[in-house]
């Protein structure tokens, strides 16, 4: 049986179309910001928390001032993790903030389309978010 490991994730857009990616560390697949669930939490609460431990109070900001919109759940083999799938809860947001990377992030990037699919991509990214978004 494969485990499922739940997470919420989000795809952030600066005014100019570019997109946020995210790369942990000791990991080659770039990916949306967000994480697992801590116990009692729901997705926006843990989105919040990751947003804010991974990318800073600037990004937290921006999420409360316009509640990110959802875009469904969305499942596909886990990047980091063999024989697991990951299923995102998935929410689009605007953001005007800069990013300060911490927690076990390694890398960010804002990237166009063209951009994005020049890096490795987690199979959700690839696969179901890059179409959704950019279609």
């Amino acid at each position: 049986m494969t485990a499922i490991i739940c997470i919420a994730a989000a795809v952030i857009l600066r005014n100019d179309g570019r997109m946020l990616l995210v790369r942990k560390r000791g990991t080659d697949a770039f990916m949306q910001p967000g994480g697992k669930y801590e116990p009692g939490e729901d997705a926006l609460t843990a989105l919040r928390r990751e947003l804010e431990e991974e990318l800073g109070t600037g990004i937290a900001a921006d999420f409360d001032a316009e509640k990110p919109h959802s875009l469904g759940r969305f499942s596909a083999p886990a990047a980091n993790e063999p024989g697991h799938i990951v299923e995102a809860d998935l929410y689009l947001m605007a953001a005007a903030a800069e990013v300060s990377i911490a927690a076990e992030i390694a890398e960010a990037r804002w990237v166009s389309q063209d951009e994005a699919l020049a890096l490795p991509l987690a199979p959700l990214t690839r696969e179901r978010i890059l179409p959704l978004i950019w279609h």
